[in-house]
This record gives structure tokens, C-alpha cells and sequence, in this order.
């Protein structure tokens, strides 16, 4: 049974002879296979290199950048396109956002020759370690490769590329040269590509302006920029930014000091999820978006892909002046105006504010539905009494109301009784504003307000607000809401009266009339003054201080609504939206708040029509400007509008208006006495306007809903829409130095103590326009038959029903 084959010692033999043949045999096959692979891999190479794209394109680096829209001031107020950029050079980095760079990625950047062989071992073992993949060893090099021409395919043809696209770069750039092309092209979520982008995308500031804690939480954002940026998820960016504070002290670009004092910094977003202005310094969306149109006009969709910059004519301080006065005017219009409830009431389980994992996920889906708009805070009510609301903005922060003047505001929601739509209870789901140093609760207003100011020498737009909220509609109610301009349009007619021998001092009958059916062809009409009060008789000028609409409608009788017709269209407005007809002389035409911004221009500027315009120049990526304004400038004569001496009759009259007249407020406020205006309000307080002047910049207001109805039988110009330009005027004309009136033009003559044009001397000019019964009213060309038809169309006779009827109050 014995056997040498089988005895521990021959098999020993046996197996160590056959491990060394083996070991042999495999050390000839895997050299052989190494010879194979390194001629293979030479020849690859020598085939594949040539095929590497050209690196001049890198060199030369010049992204699809989108349109930008910047103030005059070169103010960023817009972006559209798929791709925002900001490129900068590389000495123009600041040095500690190179050092976030290079701790979060890249440590040995400058060490290694594009592959770094350490990290790869280091990434390697703790692979095998953790058995997965937790660590990756792609250098910087690698991902400028990757980004600028391969696909993301995960393939071994993709990754030689890379490879080998790696080695070239490093055999052809400048490791700077590198770095800049990594820090101005690698994506960093939410549209932004480069640090420049990002640092204006999540802190609203420039990269040269960045802090280390800022700088940590932007170089944390590459690893993975849908997960690790701050808007998508504010925690885990966070972890990430601590991360790189760790990393950035251990490699000695912070000191103990510096890195506790970064990981202690607050990070203050100024951007939000789904907003294009993405941390922009002003509110320009409207502009932005009306330079946007403009431009679409002439090269469609070309401009944006094409790095194209448009530089308006709007003032960053102005923009944001405008902005903050229209949304204070509205605010302070829906505090007035009666609370009409919550937005919705929830069933709130029992006991959730005790637990904060159930309240913040409620919260959160109450985001999506009601999201939080600018200062206007989403919270839900815990608990509501006539003296104290306990709102839920998260489990952490709960906010209570305690202010009676803030609890004024929704009284009738916390009255016992209230009924079900209006009552403020648990579960109530409000906004919340902070208004000063109290909290308020205030319903998202439905009302609407826009402001546009103007440089009346050549109609550059200097501000443009074109609503509450622009991302609640775009919608700009500046260029394409047609409102019917009330009292706002009686300087038109006024001036129109100037030039047929009407002088301020004309007395004119205020007291009241009807027109029969019979004599306007259709309805009877009864014009009435605001407040149904009357006076025997006022001069022209005291009508307008008033703004009386019997005193405007005999005027308009007076001059013929023919001549008014074709006057006012020297002004810029469209003739056939301003009827021949007498209700024209209470504003019952139609006007754009630009549109009549460009025509108070004229009397701002000494009579010249000068078209209003928002874009000055446009330039490409390079900086060549392809387009410039060439406006039409006050003086020109051929922009002669009306005459020298009607110009300097209305701005005394306008400013008497600011002085003594329904708009007198603006100089008990501003005390300055080179201001001219006029407010408007129509039928039933549907539109409140206020327009207002001083030879150097126009501002109008108007305030109402977009489908008309009555703002309330209080609200009036003067009340809804004064304060709003006033509050812009006072950032406006701050430091500005009152301008004083011209010398008075040739052929104008100041008699007793008004003004007369010299073919109409007292004598000569018109002294008294009143008639003693509506039976004695005259009325031009078929004038009758005209109101009859407008007042078909304003109250539905026949036609579809306008905005008001005829009868606006002032």
C-alpha cells in the first residue's frame, strides 16, 4: 500500500517543482503580455494622439455665454440662456478661493504631471477597504479634459481619451493655465458655470469679495452640484464646506484662528430655488425682461448663445427705489384695504408643534403651494385670539403677533363669529411681513401698481416697475397695461385751451349739467365733480388746482374735441384711443403709464416730444458695440412739439397743482418748488395715478386691479398713488438741487398777475367760459352723436362693456 509518489516528502518535491514551472511560465506569458501591451499602447498612441482635439480652443476659451441685461451703471440685473458665466482671468481669482479649489480637490495639482499616481493608491486601498468606492484620485487636470470635450459615457474608450486628453494638456498648458480653465468653466449647479457665476448665484457678490467659509462651501459644490450646492440642500453643503475648512487648515492655507472664525461665519443666501435673478444686487426683472424682448425683435433667438451684453438706460439706485416704493404703496394699500382671510385652513393634527419632523414636512409642502415671495413669509397659525397669532414659519422659529396695529389690520378675522372664509384660527395658513420692528400678518395682495421714471431731455427710462411681483406673472402693466388716465390727462386739455386763446385767468362755469338722450343720440349723460361738489364759477386756473371735471368739460366745449384729438397726439398718444368726444376731457381715452410718462416729458423738457427708450448699447462677447441708441435730444427743433410759451403757462399751472391743488402734498414733503404733477382717478376709483415732473427726471404712477373694479369709494390718486412717487422721488432727487424756471419765451406777457399770449391780450383772449343750460352747450362737428356712441361702448349699450363710464370723478 506504501508508495514513494505518496509519501509527504516526494509530494512536497512534486508540488514545488510544478509552482516554479508555473510561476515561470506566467512571469514569460504576463512579460510577453506587457511587451504586447506596450507596443500596443504605443501604437494606440500614436494613432490616437494625433487625433486629440486642438487645445487653441482652450486657450482661447470663449464659453456659450447668455445674454446679460445691466444697468447703466453696469449693475447685472438679468441672464437668459441655458448657461450663466462669469470669466475672469486668473490673477483676477481671489487666492483664497485657489486654495478651496485645491483642498477639495486637488492638493497636489502642482506636483503631479496631470495623474496623480499617490492619490490614485491612496483611492485605491481605501476602495478595497471599505469594499466600494469611496474615493475617486481624478485630478484637476482630468476633469478640464472630461468638461471640455468628452462625453460622460462610463467606457474604456472614453476614459483613454481622457488619459491620454489629460497628458496633452499638461505637455501643452501652464498648471495656472489649467486651474483658470477649471475655475471658469466647471458647473456649480443651478445654471452657474465658474466660481465668479456661483459666488453671485448663492451670496449675491462679487468672487473678489468671498470669504474663506464662502470659498470653502462654492469648492465643496464640484463633487456633486445637484446635491452639494446650498439652495438644493443648505445641510449637506454645509457638511461638505467643513469638509474643506479641514482640509484648507491642515495644508496651511488657514490658521487655527482663520479656520474657527470661517466654520463660526453665518452663510447668508441670497438666492432662492427657481428664481432667474439668482442673487442679483437690484430688482430688475421687468427691465431685464423688456431689453430681452427688444433685442429678440432683431436677432430672435441668436441672442442666446451669442455672449451679447445690453446696457440700459436704468439707474441701479433709481431701479431699486422704484421697486421698494411700489411694493411699499401696495403693501400699504392691502393694510387699508378690508382682510379677506387666510389662504387656506388645515386640519392640524393634535400636539405637532411638539413634534418637529411632522411640523417642518408640513411646512415644507405649504412651500410648494404658497412659496415665500421677497419678505412675504409662509407660516401656518398655532393658536389665534383678538390679541396675539402664533404663527409656525418651521418647529424652530415660531413668531407671535402682538402688535395692535398689526392685529388691526385682520380684526375681522379674529372676532368671535367671523365667518368661516375670513376667521384667523389654528391651522390658518398666512403670510407673515415684518413691518419695522413688529410682525404683521397680511394677505398676498391682489392689487397692482406700476412706476416708470424718465430723463425728459432724451426719454431715457432711469427706473420701471411693472408690478408687485414678476414672477407671478410677467405681465409688465408700464408698457401693456391700457388704463384710462383720469384727471392725469386734464393737463393735455388744458394746454390744448392755451393755444385757442384761453388764458389761467379764464372764469368758467363749475356748476352742473345734463345732456338728454336726445341731444347725445343715445344715453343721458351727467358728468359730476368728485365729491358732487360744486361752485358758481372758478378761473381756469383754480379748475385745474381742483381738478374740476365741469371746469375741464366746458374747456374741451370751448376748444372743440376735434382740435383736442389731433393736439394731444403731439404728445405721443395714439389717436385712436383718444375719441373726439367730451368725456375725453375726464381721461375716458386709454394710455400706458409709459406712454404718458413720454408725454408729460414734454412739458418737462420745454416742449419737445422725445420718444422714451431703455437699451443705450449693445456689445458682443468681446466688448464691440454692435448697436447704440441715438435718442432724439430736448432742443432738436425738429422734435418741436407744442409751444415754448404753453409749455411755460402749464409747468407754473402743474406746479401750483404740487403747491396748493390736490397734489399738495408733494411739496409739504419735498419742499422743493421745481416740481410740477397731476393726480387722476376714474369712475369709481378703478385707476389712481399720479404724474409728476422737475426738468430733469418724470415719474408716473398708477395703482389698480388688472380686471377692473373700484379700489374703494376713499381711494383716490393723491391717496393710492402719491405716496408710491413720492417715496421713489425722495431717493431720486436726494442731493439734487432745485431747478429754477426758465426765462419766460418771447411772446408771453404777465398782465395783473397772469400770463397771456400776446395775440391774446386781455380784451382779446377768451374771458368767460360758462353756460346757464345744457341746452345752450355747443359742441363741435357731430360732436352730440360721438358721446352718444362712447357711451355705448363704456356702459355696454350695443357694444362690449368697457372699463368705466364716462362720469370719472376728477
Amino acid at each position: 500500500m506504501s508508495s514513494s509518489t505518496n509519501s509527504p516528502k516526494n509530494n512536497s518535491g512534486s508540488q514545488g517543482s510544478w509552482l516554479g514551472r508555473f510561476i515561470l511560465k506566467a512571469t514569460i506569458f504576463m512579460a510577453g503580455l506587457g511587451l504586447c501591451g506596450v507596443l500596443l499602447g504605443s501604437l494606440a498612441l500614436a494613432l490616437a494622439w494625433p487625433n486629440l482635439p486642438d487645445l487653441s480652443a482652450m486657450i482661447d476659451y470663449r464659453p456659450r455665454v447668455p445674454l446679460r441685461i445691466y444697468t447703466s451703471d453696469k449693475v447685472l440685473i438679468g441672464e437668459f440662456g441655458e448657461e450663466r458665466r462669469n470669466v475672469l482671468r486668473f490673477h483676477e481669482i481671489p487666492d483664497v478661493m485657489k486654495s478651496a479649489i485645491l483642498s477639495a480637490e486637488d492638493d497636489r495639482f502642482y506636483q503631479h504631471g496631470g495623474i496623480d499616481w499617490a492619490g490614485v493608491a491612496r483611492a485605491a486601498l481605501a476602495n478595497i477597504i471599505h469594499m466600494s468606492k469611496t474615493q475617486g484620485a481624478s485630478t484637476i487636470t482630468m476633469q478640464v479634459a472630461r468638461n471640455f470635450y468628452l462625453s460622460s459615457e462610463k467606457t474604456y474608450t472614453r476614459k483613454f481619451y481622457e488619459l491620454l486628453l489629460t497628458f496633452k494638456i499638461e505637455a501643452t498648458l501652464t498648471k495656472d493655465q489649467i486651474l483658470d480653465l477649471y475655475m471658469n468653466q466647471i458647473f456649480l449647479g443651478h445654471r452657474a458655470y465658474g466660481f465668479a457665476a456661483a459666488s453671485r448665484t448663492y451670496f449675491g457678490k462679487q468672487l473678489s469679495d468671498i470669504t474663506p467659509a464662502e470659498a470653502a462651501m462654492l469648492a465643496g459644490i464640484p463633487k456633486a452640484p445637484s446635491r452639494f450646492n446650498p439652495i438644493a440642500n443648505f445641510e449637506r453643503a454645509k457638511s461638505r464646506q467643513l469638509y474643506v475648512l479641514g482640509r484648507m487648515k491642515s495644508l496651511g492655507y488657514l490658521t487655527e484662528a482663520e479656520y474657527e472664525q470661517a466654520k463660526a461665519q453665518e452663510i447668508i443666501l441670497k438666492s432662492a430655488p427657481g428664481t432667474p435673478a439668482g442673487g442679483y444686487a437690484i430688482h430688475g426683472e421687468y427691465v431685464a425682461e423688456l431689453a430681452r424682448q427688444l433685442l429678440y425683435s432683431v436677432y430672435q433667438d441668436n441672442i442666446y448663445s451669442r455672449g451679447f451684453n445690453i446696457y440700459t438706460t436704468v439707474s441701479s439706485k433709481d431701479q431699486e427705489a422704484a421697486y421698494q416704493a411700489v411694493r411699499e404703496g401696495i403693501l400699504d394699500y392691502t393694510r387699508r384695504a378690508r382682510y379677506p382671510g387666510p389662504e387656506e385652513t388645515l386640519a392640524l393634527p393634535d400636539g405637532i408643534e411638539n413634534n418637529s419632523a411632522q411640523l417642518d414636512a408640513l411646512l415644507d409642502d405649504l412651500q410648494e403651494k404658497y412659496p415665500d415671495e421677497g419678505d412675504l413669509l409662509t407660516g401656518v397659525v398655532l393658536a389665534a385670539s383678538p390679541s396675539k397669532i402664533t404663527v409656525a414659519r418651521s418647529a424652530t422659529e415660531i413668531i407671535d403677533v402682538t402688535d395692535k396695529g398689526a392685529l388691526k389690520i385682520v380684526a375681522r378675522g379674529l372676532v368671535k363669529g367671523a365667518k368661516d372664509d375670513v376667521r384667523i384660527e389654528r391651522g390658518s395658513v398666512v403670510y407673515l411681513h415684518k413691518n419695522g420692528d413688529h410682525w404683521e400678518v397680511i394677505n398676498m395682495p391682489a392689487v397692482q401698481a406700476a412706476f416708470v421714471s424718465v430723463r425728459p431731455q432724451d426719454g431715457a427710462i432711469k427706473a420701471l416697475v411693472g408690478g408687485f411681483d414678476f414672477q407671478e406673472g410677467k405681465f409688465n402693466r408700464v408698457t401693456q397695461a391700457w388704463r384710462q388716465p383720469g384727471s392725469a390727462f386734464k393737463p393735455f386739455i388744458y394746454a390744448s385751451a392755451l393755444e385757442r386763446g384761453l388764458t389761467p385767468a379764464t372764469q368758467i362755469s363749475d356748476e352742473p349739467f345734463t345732456l338728454t338722450a336726445a341731444q347725445t343720440g343715445s344715453k343721458a349723460w351727467t358728468p359730476k365733480n368728485y365729491g358732487n361738489k360744486y361752485e358758481p364759477m372758478l378761473t381756469l386756473r383754480q379748475g385745474l388746482y381742483k381738478s374740476k371735471n365741469m371746469i375741464s368739460i366746458r374747456i374741451m366745449q370751448a376748444v372743440g374735441p376735434k382740435y383736442v384729438q389731433d393736439y394731444v397726439t403731439r404728445f405721443g398718444f395714439d389717436r385712436d384711443r383718444q375719441p373726439a368726444v367730451l368725456p375725453l376731457a375726464l381721461g375716458a381715452g386709454s394710455v400706458t403709464p409709459l406712454q404718458l410718462a413720454g408725454a408729460y416729458s414734454v412739458f418737462a423738457n420745454g416742449g419737445y416730444r422725445v420718444p422714451p427708450y431703455l437699451i443705450d448699447h449693445v456689445t458682443d462677447s468681446s466688448g464691440k458695440v454692435i448697436m447704440q441708441a441715438k435718442p432724439v435730444v430736448a432742443g432738436d427743433a425738429a422734435a418741436r412739439a407744442i409751444d415754448p410759451r404753453t409749455v411755460y403757462v402749464m409747468n407754473d399751472l402743474m406746479r401750483g397743482v404740487a403747491t396748493y391743488g390736490t397734489g399738495a402734498r408733494v411739496h409739504r414733503e419735498l419742499k422743493r418748488n421745481d416740481i410740477g404733477g397731476k393726480t387722476g382717478t376714474t369712475n369709481d376709483s378703478h385707476d389712481a395715478w399720479f404724474a409728476g415732473f422737475t426738468p430733469k427726471l418724470v415719474g408716473v404712477v398708477w395703482m389698480g386691479y388688472d380686471r377692473p373694479r373700484s379700489l374703494g369709494s376713499s381711494e383716490t390718486g393723491g391717496g393710492a398713488s402719491l405716496p408710491i412717487w413720492l417715496d421713489y422721488m425722495r431717493a431720486a432727487l436726494k442731493d439734487q438741487p432745485e431747478t429754477p424756471p426758465g426765462p419766460m419765451p418771447s411772446g408771453l406777457s404777465k398782465i395783473n398777475g397772469e400770463y397771456y399770449f400776446d395775440e391774446f391780450p386781455p380784451g382779446k383772449a377768451v374771458a368767460r367760459v360758462g353756460l346757464p343750460s345744457p341746452e345752450d352747450i355747443p359742441v363741435d362737428g357731430g360732436g352730440l352723436d360721438a358721446i352718444g356712441n362712447l357711451l355705448d361702448q363704456l356702459t355696454g349699450g350695443g357694444g362690449q362693456q368697457r372699463e368705466q363710464p364716462p362720469n370719472v370723478p376728477f
